[in-house]
């Protein structure tokens, strides 16, 4: 809003200083400060308004040291994130821009099915929550609605750059030519990038048409499919990942810089040119959305960090989860989700193996057995004694690792 209003001023009266909002990286900066302020000052009042509600955390025993201390600590602090997150957006923002429409979409989506969970567990007395099925339905459907926005909507498109022996020849007639010019004009496509491999792009479209040319009117059922699975899974890792104090908003702070990086470079045709990476045009708006966010996070993490005043509960953790994975899927990264998501996967993963092992070793032998002492993981490291301070920072200096790996794809092929 305040984005048309100083755009308006700079147009119509020259009003000074109004130039400054049409500066992606100034409405960026001021978002991070205006979010860190409303999460830190309003995030306090926040939490004194849930101790009056008297939502606190139920613990349940699973005999780690130190947990029945959390029990009666503030949850649904997600709220918190989602609200410091949206202010600065609504504020800053280009609003009819197509990726910050859904962006808005999915941390609305994702903080009302989390909301209802922990008002389950907290009202009706039901530890359970939502049931699971009805957690997917909703996270099912929020992959529909977001691939077939990017796969139908006009205003998602990507710029191929020309062949080379076309730029060449542009270049000797013209040495100082403009990047733009060496790309071709904006097109609807369903490429993503895939890291680590030469020319790493692919086409979901080549998943149907090598069967034959014509199936390619279907392409949009796969990317519908990958959408729904990388949302859900995303947002159940950073659901499970929200087990101790600081450590699935520190990890995701992590995770949404890196995809902030992404969607700078990605959506400004000079990197884009210099990188030799895909060219998304109005991705870049995202920067807006994702500086917001980190804000959120960092500023969450003043209470959240141990020992934690409030929790996030699901309205925060599948929010997290479901605004990374779609922006990943917006900055067509998606399949680098292992490698900047491994903390999310690595929890993921040692909750499948333990009960997977579990169930097959009862059937074969008649007695369970496990793989970790506890999982998910990080209930793992507190069972052999580890602090949860030093667990979560460990966790974090994986996670910082870990994205400057994935950054490194940029170039690394």
């Amino acid at each position: 809003m305040l984005y048309y209003l100083f755009d308006y001023l700079e147009k119509q009266f020259q009003f000074p200083g109004a130039t400054l909002f049409g500066f992606l990286t100034f409405r960026a900066a001021l978002a991070m400060i205006l979010s860190l302020l409303i999460s830190t000052i309003y995030g306090k009042r926040i939490i004194r308004f849930l101790q009056k509600q008297q939502v606190g955390e139920t613990i349940r025993d699973l005999g780690l040291k130190g947990q029945q201390e959390k029990a009666g600590t503030p949850t649904m602090g997600g709220v918190i994130i989602i609200l410091a997150t949206l202010i600065p957006v609504l504020l800053l923002s280009k609003l009819e821009n197509i990726y910050i429409i859904l962006l808005i979409v999915t941390t609305l989506w994702m903080g009302v099915i989390g909301f209802i969970d922990d008002y389950i567990k907290k009202f009706k007395n039901d530890k359970e929550g939502l049931k699971g099925r009805f957690k997917i339905l909703g996270q099912v459907g929020l992959g529909i609605i977001v691939g077939a926005t990017f796969f139908f909507h006009s205003d998602v498109t990507i710029k191929e750059k020309l062949s080379i022996e076309i730029q060449q020849e542009m270049l000797a007639s013209d040495a100082d030519i403009a990047s733009s010019k060496l790309f071709k004009d904006e097109a609807k496509s369903t490429k993503t990038t895939i890291p680590f491999v030469k020319g790493n792009e692919f086409d979901y479209a080549k998943l149907v048409t090598w069967i034959s040319p014509d199936l390619d009117k279907y392409a949009w059922i796969i990317f519908i499919l990958v959408s729904i699975f990388i949302i859900t899974a995303v947002s159940n890792g950073a659901n499970l990942t929200d087990g101790i104090d600081g450590l699935a908003a520190g990890t995701s702070a992590i995770i949404v810089l890196t995809l902030g990086i992404f969607a700078w470079v990605s959506g400004n045709i000079i990197f884009s040119d210099y990188l030799n990476i895909m060219y998304i045009p109005r991705v870049e708006e995202i920067t807006i959305y994702i500086a917001a966010f980190v804000g959120a996070l960092v500023g969450f993490l003043w209470y959240n960090t141990f020992p934690a005043q409030v929790f996030m509960g699901d309205t925060g953790s599948l929010t997290i989860g479901g605004i990374i994975a779609v922006i990943a899927i917006a900055v067509r990264k998606e399949w680098l989700i292992p490698v900047l998501c491994g903390i999310f996967l690595a929890e993921n993963l040692s909750v499948v193996m333990q009960v997977s092992w579990f169930k097959y070793t009862k059937k074969k032998y008649g007695e369970g057995r496990r793989i970790f002492k506890m999982s998910p993981l990080h209930h793992h490291y507190q069972k052999l004694g580890y602090h949860e301070s030093k667990i979560v920072t460990r966790f974090w200096i994986v996670g910082i690792l870990l994205a400057i790996l994935s950054i490194v794809t940029l170039k690394i092929r």
